[in-house]
Parts: structure tokens; C-alpha cells; sequence
């Protein structure tokens, strides 16, 4: 982005400070008086646009203006800093070297040191649009070559045809182009000004009524684009942030805000954010009457805040790092981290409002820089592009015969001029000229009309696209829209899918389906049940474990509730870092133990009616490393329990004796969760002494005291452990002899059809790739579900790259080598992030992507939106095949634009992947008919477009050359002039319109049903044999036609009363009669598909030629033009020979054509005549499935059977031993050929998988760990949404 010059005075001064230091002269005025001076001196001469500059006054120095005073040296020492500044300034982008970001809170930068807010994802700029357009369009080859011939059509009497017959057709075909290219560019920039005009609250020193403050006001409303670095911002609930901006306060206590960046990373579980405790203070009071806390803006303006800078790094696309300090004029400083950060596109969530200084904008924000620093980016088909090279090789065809004819009419010419006296001026001629002529008169072997014609075909495509009603969304009201039609025959090349999983192939949804209790399964409609055994309180029932089961799901979690308000249904709605904790206090919620209020110390909860207090201890987080959550809590009863929940893997190892008993019957009732695609769960729960909790207690308290360093400072102390290492494994010597109470089982839904349209897209010969921001253990869960991976799959079947270094993720590529040759049908591949890193680096990428391709699926974990990018160009430049990025958030908009084609989906995520997208649907499964019968009709119809085009050109003006052949190669024309004009215009121009809009071999039910149809076409329809085999079609017809018509009418009478033939036209006229029977009847040759349409497009156009000869013909004297053509039609339509020859010759020109579809449908049927063969013989036979495989259901059950039947025959009837189950390395079922199963060892990592171990949770780290977060919340405290200013303010 270019921004107007300024030079940047915030880094001369900063300068200036130094050098007073190091010359160290006079004793001066303190250092804050002195930062302060130059902070207000800066903002009198640059002062905001929107409030009152202010006031410098009472800080201005007694000398006067500085750089006035300090002379020559002053000068020479700021020169190099306002250098690199100035540079910057000029064109308006972020500093290339190490120098930080330097921001004034609430201060101005004048217009151009940093890029406005403003965004642009459209392709074109009214200032830029005419030269990109004109680059694009001109990359074509042909339009090269017919510029060319418009410039040789002006050199006076060397064009047979005109001066303008070229640049007309030329002019009116880019217009065409200009207008289509403007519309869709019009959309995206109609986005981008909504987007850009949305309204944000910024506080302001002193707002006036016109600025939208209303008077005294301290708020002002102002357009996204109108944010500029140093704004303060007010944000509100539920809104998104328009900008980067530092959180300096908020309405929770502590400074502390909760988020969604579903935008950024896909994630919609919430994560938590805190300001500085020093900017809380400054910008926030509580309210004397009723304890709310609130934003203070004058506060603000009156606090040191208004004379800090944020030094932070320069704009980069890192959306998990940020490094900064706040610097106060006094000079303290405090370090600003990532977990103080609020990004553009996330969304404010349970929390009022906040307050945020902003510190990058526009394409500078991380989310921006995560897109592309570039505009949209100009894509073309392939079979464009394809063509484009075909058109090559036809221009150097067309230059040899122009050479060839050029030399024989210099040759004729200098043997004849002698003789033919009467010929003036024949000699005058030379080589150039003839060779310009020639050029001319065969110019249009390359189709001007295919760029229109398809232009016009796209765009109806398109519409059809939109217009399709089973690509509608009810729910949402939402069809599907192509943005732009010039990748439509790229839908029916699809080979690689790279799709987002969050939004895309889930809903967003987790619902508490099941759990397992001892042993037992109990689904949602069995839930009563439970509250029945515990009302009931039998002897030997497991009611007490049904109860200490639900209190768990109620009491250990991080979530917080919030009131609905409502007098019927759930009184509460539950949010949390972790969506599997929200469901499973939901759940607990809907049996009836319902979470009601948190407060720092304590959990509330109703269970089935009585309020119930748990004083919380301790709270031991998530991480991946542990792989369980743990809730230390004093019972009502004064009890100290534990609560624990985390993947069955872990827990086995830490049950007692007794619990390991019962393992086998929970254990298989994870096998049927992870079978139905169910994330699971273990939780179990143990009783402790107030002595244990008192030793351990003070072990972890002083774990959490050591310092933050790296493990080689450490190297001298705790064995040379890092302080996260030392606190996991005091955390583990609490979380043993667990009682297990059971697992839970919960549905991440699935859009709807989203398995059987992944199935029926590798039926297709797709490839999938799910690139998720979710860690592995939900993307994996995920697989099962959406049948990436194979339902019940061989452990040996999948591969998980987990690696720290390079040579280890190389390792792990070759040791997926090696099982991928044992499973090559049915192989996956699982990364996470950090080595996909290393993966992609030119050393390592050739092996990966060997790997890769032949998967029978990728998943890739935790990738940033630049990894997806990155991701999607490496299988682009690996195999050079399609590829399709498809996705619903802001992250997903970098692959999208990086793919073949970009298909957004109107999601819960905003549309901000929709804007970015080539198409757009509401619902994952549309993609199958999107690809499987648009995709497929349209590749076919353009193909059949572009090669007819070529075929119906060829036809006509390869007979110029065997004309100039019997004239002496004298460049005449052998056609009217008119005649020729129309040929594109009016007489051909309906057969490939009417092939690219309504032909097809086979319905979209068929398509549907048989998506290997989809895989058949790729290269069989538009290849290079089957381009020139069109060429050398269109070159025999054209022999036949020219040379049977020429010796049929060679005779100077063809009338019985002896009348003239009526010259050179007349003999023209009849040819071109034929020429365009026999293109017409090519094009029905090719139809596929017959209706009233394709009837009227095809004997329509021969109809026209003769209302048109006939009109032509009787033109003259009335109007001055058409005097050759005058009464030619009578004599054409006398004569008996013109209508024999009629029937005669047209059908020997296609007889060819006949003979070889005959063999070829004969002999060598392809699958699609197969199929519509077998559909027309047994209509009602086609839907039947092939295969009748087993449900899920009965797969699993057959699973749970087997196992329990064998593990009783191990133990002689009785349940495995605990040793069985508490090994590292256990046994796992794994299918086998036939009905058989094998037991293979396995990982802890596997039995995870297997088991559909899933917990997707925000990490904490540092000050901001979900424990310390919820310490800090009270729902307590009535809350509700106050005006942003204090009684002082008003």
C-alpha cells in the first residue's frame, strides 16, 4: 500500500534523547519533563483529525523550537534514524530491519507513517484496472496474434477483407471481457466497503457533536477504515476487533476478557486475555452506587497512559507471538506478551466490554498478513491455459503456410506479370506485402469469437450454478453463488480437496450423547434412568458411582455460566476454553445436576434440586503432555476428593487394583463410542487425607515458585528438569489409586452428509486433506467420524509425525514409508504443526510429499492459516494437478486463495472465506454435486466449446488455401465479405453455445451414483491428441468440401437453358451453403443430449444461412451495398445439381465422423456408455447398491463380542488381569483379511485413537492459566451492560 510522505517524528526524538546521553552535556530538566515535551510538541504539530490537538503550552522550552538550538551536530547525528524512517514513510509499510514498532497510546502518527485500516481483497482498482486487465487478457496468445493483425489491416491495399473486420470483433471481444471481469470485481469491492464502513467506538480526548460523540461525549463512532495506529478502543460483546490492539482494561476483574478467534484459527472455544494491572487502573473505575465496573475515558486522558509508547516488533504474520513494552514516561516498563493481545477478526465474548490501544492495521494485522500481502489473485483454468499452448502451435502453422503462399505468389507473379499484362500493378507487390495478405486472409483459423463465446457460456454456467436447488441451504437460506466463472471447468478436474475441519466438515455443536457407568451404556434417552437409581438408593446398586459420576461432570472444569434469563428452559448457558467441558456440564445440566455459580474459591451446584457448595483447592489444567484435567475439591461434607478426567489411556495406568478390574467392560464401551464417531472420555475420582493434600500442597506450591527457565539454566538444579516437567510430575503424585467412575461420549456434529460425501468424493479418485487448527487428538476423532480414516482401522493403517527437529520428522517419512508399502490402499497420515514446519523445508518437502500423495488421506493439526497456504502450493507444485481449498473462517482464506479453486462456506464464522472464495455453498455435502455433475458438465461442455470452435474456423478458412490454389495465389478472398463476418456471428454461433450451456452424456442422478464417471473424464475429454484429431477432422472436411464442390461445378453452364453461372459468388455461395450444413451437422454429431434447444440451435443455424442469402440477394438497388449478390439466390435454387450435391456432398464430409463414433462405441466403449447402456436396459437396477456393507452399529457390536469373548477365554471366563492393563505397550483388536481378528502391540498414542480419545482445551501458560482465570470470576456479581463513562465523566 502507497500512503502519502511524512516524515515520522516519534523515532527523531527518541534519537535525540540518546544523543543527549551520550554527549552527556548539561544537567537538563527530568527525564519525564523532557519525553513529556516531546510528546506534546509532536502532537501540536501533527494533530489527530478526529479531536482538538492537545495543548503544548506549559511544556514548550524557554529556547524555544530544539532542533533549532542544537545546530549542525544535533543534525547530523538524528540524519540515520530519520533516514530508516523516512523510508518508511514514504511508502507507508512496516520497516524492513530489526527496528521495533514504536505507538503512541491515544496519539497521532500522522497520515502516512502507518497504512490505514482500511482492506482490499478485490482483484482490480479503478486506477489499475485498464493495465491489469489489459495484461491478463493479453496473455492469451490469440489476442496477441489478432492485434497484430488489426495493425497489418491498416497498411493500405494489403488487407483482402478490410481495414476493420479484425479490430471491431477484438475490440468487442474485451469489451465483453471489461464488463464480466467489472461486475465480479464490483462484488468483492461492494464486501470490502461494507466491511471497511462497519463502526467501531473509539475513545477520544475531547469528541465534538459533529464527530458522532454527541457533545460531551468521550465516544465517537468511526468507520473501520478511519482506525489509525493509537486509537483507543471501545469494544463491546459479541463484536468483532477491526484492529490489533493491546487490551489496557475490561470490565471482568483483573483486567481479564474472554475471545473466540474462530477467525484466526478455527477454534470456537474461548480463551482468555489480560491487560496490564497498570493500564486497568488507569482506564477503568467501579461505580459508587452500583459496584460495576466501568470504563473511564477522562480518567484516561488524564493519566501518565497519554504520554506512553508501545515499543513492539513489526508487523508479522505469527499469530501466536508478540513482544512488546509499554514505556511510561517515568520510565517504567512492562513487558506486553500475546496473552495481551486482542487480533483482528476475533470476537469479545462474556465480557462487557474492553479497551484496546491499536498497534497494527489494515494488511498489516496479523489475520491480514495471514491472507496474502497481495490483492486476489488472477486465476485461469487449466484447459485455459492448455488452449493457450495449442494456439501457439496453430500460429506457427498459420505463419508457415502464410510463408508458403507468400512464396509462391512472388514466384507466380514474377513468372507472369509479363504475360498478364492487364493484371496493373501485379508486380508492385513484394514478399512482405503478400505475406501480410496471406496473414490476413487466414487469420481467423484461430477462433476470434471462442473468447466471447465462452465468456458468455461461463457466465450462464454460473447462473446455473446459482440456480440449482439442490445446492440450496433451508436452514441458513442460503444457494450457492459462483463469484466468478472462469474456473468453472475446474470444478470437473478436482483432484486434491485441502479442507478446514471446524465450520466446514463440523457444526460447531458438542452434545453429552452417552456415557458408561459401570460398565453399562446409557444414551439421552435413558439419561431419567440415572436420577431413578439414585432417588432409589437400592443395595447393590451402583447408584452411589452414578451420583459421585454426575457430580464430577458438574464440579471439575473451568466453564462458566451465564444466565439466560428465561423463564422456561435452561436457566443457564455454560462457556468455556474447552467445548468438551461445556458439553459435559451441559449434560450434566440436562440430567439434572446443574452448575449455577462460580465464585474464586468456591463451585455451586443444584444437584436434582439441593444446593450443593464445593470449595475448590486445587485445579491441575490440561495440557498434551498430561493429558487429563484434575479438580481438587472440599465436599459439602468436609471430604477432600479428587476429580479427574483424561484420555483411558492414562487413567488405566493410575486406577487402583479394584478399578482395574472393571476396566475391560468401560473399555470396551469406548471401542462402541469411537466406532459411532464419538469423542470420548475416563473419568474417575479418589478420596484424600487432609495429610496427604497438606504435604503435596506445599511440594506443588513451591513447584509453581520456581523460576521460568530454559532447561540448560537449570542444568544445576532439579536434575536438569524445566519447571513445567517438575509441576507434571508433582501434579501425577496426586492423581493415583483412582476409583473409575466411567467415560463419557460426546457428538462433535457433523455437518449434515458429510461422510457419505467424503466417500463418494474418494469413490471420484479425490484425495482429502483436512488441515485443522485442532489438535490431534480432535482431528484424528474427527477422521474417524467424516470416515477420513476407516472406521474400526488397523493401527498399521496410520501414521502420527509428532517430532521436534528435522532429522526426526525425516525418521518418521521413512519409517511411514516402509508401513505405507504394507497398507497402500487404506494408508493415512497424521502431522501436527510443529513438524509440518520441517516437513515443508526444500530438504525434507521432496520426501514428504512423496508420502503424502500416495495417502489414501492427509490430517495436518494445529496449522496457522500461512501453513495451510503453504501446505495447499506444495501439493500444487508436487503433482500439478487441481486443487480445491474449501473452508467458512478467516483462516481458511489463505488456502483458499492459494487453491485451484476456493470454495468458501457460509458458516458461523463470519463470510470473510466466502469474500475470498471462487464459489460458495452453505453445506459441505453441496461440494458433491458441485463437483460431481457441475464440475463434470461443464469441463465436458467447454471442452466441446473450444474444440468445435476450432474445428467450425478451420473449416472454413483452411478452403481460402485451397481456393488461392486455383486463383494464383493472389490473396483474393473466396468469400463475400459479409458472409464472412456473420460465419461467427449469426450462422455457427448456436452449436457451441448449445454445447457449452445443455449438452451432457449422462444425468446428474447417474453422476451421483457412480462418482467413478467424475475420474473417467479427466484427460479423455480435452487432450492433445484429441485437440489435433479435431484439427486434422476440420482439414479433411474442408478437402472434401472445397474439392468436390469445385469439380461438381467447375462447368461454366449448369443450367438447361444455358444461362451464366452467375460468377465467382455464385460458386462461393454454394460452397459456403455447404460449409455450414456440414459444421452444423458435426455439432449434432457431438450432442449428447437432445431438446427443444439443442434442435433449434442446430437446424436454426442452417435455416439463417438461406433467410439470409435470400434476403442478401435482393438487397441491391435499394440499399448501396450487395451488388455481386444481387438475384443469386434464384440462381443457386434453380439449379437441380445445387440440391443433389446438397444431400451429396455434406454427408461424405462427415461419413468419417460416423464410421469412427460407430467403432468407437462399439468396440471401445468407456464407462460412462457402459452405464448409460446398463441404465437404459435395467432403469430400476441402478439404484440398487453394489455392496451391502455392514452399519456401524453392527460393526461395533460385532467388535464389542469379540473382545469381551476373548479376553474371558484368556482369563478362563474371568476379566483380564490388572497387569493386562497397565503395561505401556498394550494389545489392541486390529481386522484381520476375513472375519479373524489379530492382536497387535500398540502406543498409547494408538489405543487413544482407537478408543476416540478427545479434550481440545486452551493450553494456560504463565500468569494466564485457566486456574488463575477462574480465581479471578465471580458470577456472583450482578452484572449487566452500563454506558462507558463514570458519574465523573458525565
Amino acid at each position: 500500500m502507497s500512503s502519502k510522505k511524512s516524515t515520522p517524528k516519534s523515532s527523531k526524538k527518541t534519537e535525540k534523547k540518546s544523543n543527549k546521553k551520550s554527549k552527556k552535556k548539561k544537567p537538563q530538566k527530568p527525564k519525564s519533563g523532557r519525553k513529556s515535551n516531546k510528546i506534546s510538541n509532536k502532537r501540536s504539530k501533527k494533530p489527530n483529525t478526529s479531536a482538538k490537538p492537545r495543548s503544548a503550552k506549559k511544556h514548550t522550552p524557554k529556547g524555544g523550537n530544539r532542533r533549532s538550538r542544537k545546530g549542525k551536530t544535533q543534525k547530523q547525528t538524528m540524519k540515520p534514524a530519520a533516514t530508516v524512517d523516512q523510508k518508511m514513510a514514504k511508502t507507508g509499510r512496516r520497516s524492513k530491519g530489526g527496528k521495533p514498532r514504536r505507538v503512541l497510546v491515544a496519539g497521532s502518527h500522522g497520515g502516512s507513517k502507518y497504512l490505514h485500516n482500511g482492506i482490499s481483497t478485490a482483484k482490480y482498482h479503478p486506477v489499475t484496472f485498464l493495465p491489469i486487465f489489459l495484461f491478463e487478457q493479453f496473455q492469451r496468445y490469440s489476442n496477441i496474434f489478432f492485434l497484430a493483425t488489426a495493425l497489418m489491416q491498416q497498411i493500405p491495399n494489403v488487407s483482402p477483407t478490410g481495414r476493420y473486420t479484425t479490430i471491431f470483433p477484438l475490440a468487442f471481444i474485451l469489451l465483453c471481457s471489461a464488463v464480466k471481469e467489472i461486475y465480479e470485481d464490483f462484488k468483492r469491492h461492494k464486501e470490502d466497503w461494507a466491511v471497511n464502513r462497519t463502526e467501531a467506538e473509539i475513545l477520544s480526548r475531547n469528541a465534538t457533536a459533529s464527530s458522532g460523540g454527541g457533545g460531551a461525549s468521550r465516544v465517537v463512532k468511526r468507520h473501520w477504515k478511519d482506525i489509525a495506529v493509537g486509537d483507543l478502543l471501545l469494544l463491546r460483546q459479541n463484536g468483532y476487533f477491526p484492529a490489533d490492539c493491546v487490551l489496557l482494561s475490561s470490565n471482568e476483574p483483573s483486567g481479564i476478557c474472554y475471545i473466540e478467534t474462530a477467525n484466526l484459527d478455527g477454534e470456537t472455544n474461548l480463551k482468555a486475555r489480560s491487560s496490564l494491572a497498570i493500564t486497568d487502573a488507569y482506564c477503568s473505575k467501579v461505580h459508587k452506587k452500583t459496584g460495576v465496573k466501568m470504563v473511564a475515558p477522562k480518567a484516561i486522558f488524564a493519566s501518565p497512559l497519554t504520554t506512553a509508547l508501545i515499543e513492539c516488533d513489526q508487523p508479522n504474520k505469527k499469530l501466536y507471538e508478540f513482544k512488546g513494552k509499554l514505556k511510561l514516561e517515568s520510565g517504567e516498563e512492562v513487558p506486553i506478551g500475546p496473552d495481551n493481545v486482542l487480533l483482528r477478526g476475533a470476537k469479545l465474548r462474556n465480557t462487557e466490554w474492553a479497551v484496546g490501544a491499536v498497534v497494527y492495521t489494515g494488511h498489516e494485522t496479523k489475520l491480514m498478513m495471514n491472507y496474502s500481502t497481495e490483492s486476489a489473485p488472477l486465476k485461469r483454468s487449466a484447459i485455459e491455459k492448455e488452449t493457450n499452448g495449442h494456439i501457439l502451435a496453430l500460429l506457427a502453422i498459420l505463419l508457415l503456410i502464410c510463408i508458403v503462399s507468400a512464396i509462391f505468389a512472388v514466384r507466380w507473379t514474377s513468372a507472369n506479370a509479363a504475360r498478364h499484362w492487364y493484371l496493373v500493378g501485379l508486380g508492385e507487390k513484394g514478399f512482405l506485402l503478400y505475406l501480410c495478405t496471406f496473414i490476413i486472409l487466414y487469420n481467423n483459423l484461430i477462433p476470434i469469437s471462442l473468447q466471447v463465446t465462452l465468456e458468455m457460456v461461463r457466465v450462464i454456467q454460473a447462473h446455473f450454478i446459482n440456480s440449482d436447488l439442490e445446492l440450496y441451504d433451508e436452514e441458513t437460506d442460503t444457494p450457492a453463488q459462483a463469484r466468478t466463472s472462469n474456473l468453472n471447468e475446474e470444478l470437473g478436474q478436482v483432484r486434491y480437496i485441502l479442507s478446514d475441519k471446524t465450520g466446514t466438515l463440523t457444526r460447531n455443536i458438542m452434545d453429552f450423547k452417552k456415557c458408561s457407568i459401570g460398565g453399562r451404556i446409557y444414551d439421552d434417552s435413558k439419561f431419567g434412568l440415572l436420577l431413578e437409581k439414585i432417588a432409589a438408593k437400592e443395595a447393590g446398586t451402583d447408584w452411589e458411582k452414578i451420583r459421585e459420576f454426575l457430580v464430577l461432570l458438574a464440579v471439575c472444569h473451568t466453564v462458566i455460566p451465564e444466565p439466560t434469563g428465561k423463564e422456561t428452559g435452561p436457566r443457564f448457558t455454560y462457556s468455556a476454553s474447552s467445548p468438551d467441558e461445556a458439553a459435559l456440564v451441559s449434560g450434566a445440566q440436562k440430567i439434572g445436576f446443574e452448575f449455577v455459580q462460580r465464585t474464586p474459591t468456591e463451585v455451586i451446584i443444584q444437584a436434582m434440586g439441593v444446593t450443593e457448595r464445593y470449595e475448590v483447592l486445587t485445579i491441575l489444567e490440561f495440557n498434551s503432555d498430561r493429558k487429563r484435567m484434575s479438580a481438587i475439591v472440599r465436599t459439602p461434607a468436609g471430604r477432600i476428593k479428587l476429580y479427574i478426567k483424561g484420555a483411558d489411556s492414562i487413567i488405566a495406568k493410575r486406577l487402583s487394583p479394584a478399578s482395574v478390574q472393571e476396566f475391560a467392560a468401560t473399555e470396551a464401551a469406548l471401542t462402541v463410542f469411537a466406532t459411532e464417531g464419538l469423542r470420548t472420555l475416563c473419568v474417575a475420582s479418589a478420596d484424600l487425607t487432609e495429610e496427604r493434600y497438606a504435604a503435596w500442597e506445599k511440594k506443588y506450591n513451591d513447584a509453581l515458585s520456581l523460576p521460568k527457565t530454559s532447561e540448560s539454566e537449570e542444568s544445576g538444579k532439579n536434575g536438569g528438569k524445566s519447571r513445567d516437567e517438575i509441576i507434571n510430575e508433582v501434579s501425577s503424585e496426586i492423581e493415583t489409586n483412582l476409583t473409575l467412575l466411567g467415560a463419557t461420549a460426546i457428538e462433535d456434529k457433523l455437518q449434515v452428509g458429510v461422510p457419505e460425501t467424503i466417500e463418494t468424493l474418494m469413490r471420484a479418485g479425490i484425495s482429502i486433506w483436512m488441515l485443522t487448527g485442532d489438535k490431534q487428538e480432535t482431528a484424528i476423532n474427527i477422521g474417524y467420524s467424516c470416515r477420513l480414516l476407516k472406521s474400526v482401522q488397523a493401527v498399521e493403517c496410520y501414521h502420527i509425525i509428532n517430532e521436534d527437529s528435522t532429522e526426526r520428522t525425516l525418521e518418521s517419512i521413512q519409517v511411514a514409508e516402509e508401513k505405507l508399502r504394507a497398507h497402500p490402499a487404506d494408508f493415512t497420515l497424521v502431522i501436527d504443526t510443529k513438524s509440518l514446519n520441517f516437513a515443508l523445508l526444500p530438504e525434507v518437502q521432496p520426501a514428504f510429499m512423496a508420502l503424502s500423495l500416495k495417502c489414501r488421506s492427509v490430517i495436518c493439526c494445529r496449522v496457522t492459516p500461512s501453513q495451510k497456504a503453504e501446505v495447499t502450493n506444495a501439493v500444487k507444485q508436487a503433482t500439478g494437478q487441481i486443487t480445491l481449498g474449501i473452508g467458512d473462517g478467516a483462516n481458511d482464506v489463505a488456502m483458499i486463495r492459494a487453491a485451484n479453486v476456493g470454495v468458501g462456506i457460509s458458516g458461523r464464522e463470519g463470510l470473510q472465506a466466502v469474500y475470498s472464495a471462487d464459489y460458495a455453498i452453505g453445506q459441505f455435502r453441496f461440494l458433491a454435486r458441485l463437483l460431481l455433475v457441475h464440475g463434470s458438465w461443464n469441463l465436458s461442455r467447454v471442452c466441446k466449446l473450444i474444440l468445435y470452435s476450432f474445428y467450425k474456423n478451420i473449416v472454413l478458412y483452411v478452403i481460402e488455401l485451397w481456393f488461392a490454389t486455383v486463383t494464383a495465389f493472389s490473396g483474393q478472398a473466396g468469400f463475400e465479405r459479409w458472409s464472412l463476418s456473420l460465419y461467427n456471428l449469426l450462422f455457427t454461433a448456436a452449436p457451441p453455445m448449445m454445447l457449452g450451456l445443455f449438452d451432457r452424456a449422462c444425468s446428474a442422478e447417474m453422476l451421483l451414483d457412480n462418482p467413478e464417471l467424475y475420474s473417467e473424464q479427466w484427460g479423455a475429454v480435452f487432450n492433445v491428441r484429441l485437440f489435433w484429431f479435431w484439427i486434422g477432422s476440420a482439414i479433411w472436411h474442408s478437402l472434401v468440401l472445397f474439392w468436390l464442390t469445385y469439380f461438381t461445378f467447375r462447368h461454366e453452364t449448369l443450367w438447361e437453358n444455358g444461362k451464366s453461372d452467375g460468377g465467382g459468388f455464385c460458386f462461393a455461395n454454394i460452397l459456403f451453403t455447404y460449409v455450414v450444413i456440414t459444421v452444423c451437422m458435426k455439432a449434432a454429431l457431438e450432442t449428447a443430449c437432445w431438446n427443444v434447444i439443442t434442435h433449434f440451435a442446430v437446424w436454426g443455424s442452417i435455416g439463417a444461412w438461406f433467410l439470409f442469402l435470400l434476403i442478401y440477394a435482393r438487397v441491391w438497388p435499394a440499399l448501396p451495398f450487395g451488388a455481386d449478390m444481387a438475384d443469386l439466390d434464384a440462381a443457386i435454387f434453380s439449379t437441380w445439381l445445387f440440391w443433389l450435391a446438397l444431400l451429396v456432398i455434406p454427408f461424405v464430409a462427415v461419413l468419417v465422423d460416423i464410421v469412427v463414433k460407430l467403432i468407437m462405441r462399439t468396440c471401445f466403449k468407456s464407462l460412462a456408455d457402459k452405464i448409460i447402456e446398463l441404465e437404459l436396459a435395467r432403469e430400476s437396477a441402478s439404484k440398487l447398491a453394489l455392496t451391502n456393507p455392514e452399519t456401524m452399529r453392527e460393526r461395533a457390536r460385532a467388535l464389542v463380542l469379540n473382545l469381551i469373548s476373548s479376553s474371558h477365554a484368556e482369563s478362563g471366563g474371568q476379566l483380564p488381569s490388572p497387569a493386562t492393563v497397565t503395561t505401556t505397550t498394550r494389545m489392541a483388536l486390529v481386522p484381520g483379511d476375513g472375519e479373524q481378528t489379530v492382536l497387535s502391540p500398540v502406543t498409547d498414542a494408538q489405543i487413544d485413537a482407537a478408543h476416540g480419545y478427545s479434550f481440545s482445551q486452551v493450553e494456560g501458560g504463565g500468569e494466564l492459566s485457566q486456574s488463575n482465570v477462574i480465581r479471578m470470576y465471580r458470577t456472583a456479581l450482578k452484572k449487566r451492560i452500563p454506558p462507558p463513562l463514570t458519574d465523573g465523566d458525565k
